[in-house]
């Protein structure tokens, strides 16, 4: 039992998820900057096949992803994911205008 706690718990960690943000996201949406939506959906996908099996080893999932030190790391996650994008973003904008003045003429 330990050890099934300690692999659930690892999971938890390692898709860093909260229950009712799950639920509130496209997985496929064109302008999203929060790249953990497929990581959430998997653990949404997770948390409901758990706990269709067990009502009370899914109530533990759901306890366990409140714990501040699994909402502290994927704040920061998103947070430097956001940012990420972000400078990606500007990066292929740079790109772009360069293509369209120095490679085409406009």
């Amino acid at each position: 039992m330990l050890q099934s706690r300690a692999l659930v718990i690892a999971l938890i960690l390692l898709l860093s998820t909260t229950l009712p943000e799950v639920h509130s996201k496209a997985i496929f949406e064109r302008d999203r900057r929060d790249w953990l939506v497929i990581p959430d959906a998997i653990a949404a996908y997770i948390y409901e096949t758990v706990n269709k099996m067990s009502p009370k080893v899914g109530q533990f999932l759901a306890d366990a992803a409140q714990t501040p030190a699994v909402v502290a790391t994927r704040t920061f996650l998103i947070r430097e994911t956001t940012k990420l994008s972000i400078l990606a973003e500007q990066l292929m904008e740079k790109i772009k205008s360069l293509w369209y003045t120095k490679v085409l003429g406009y």
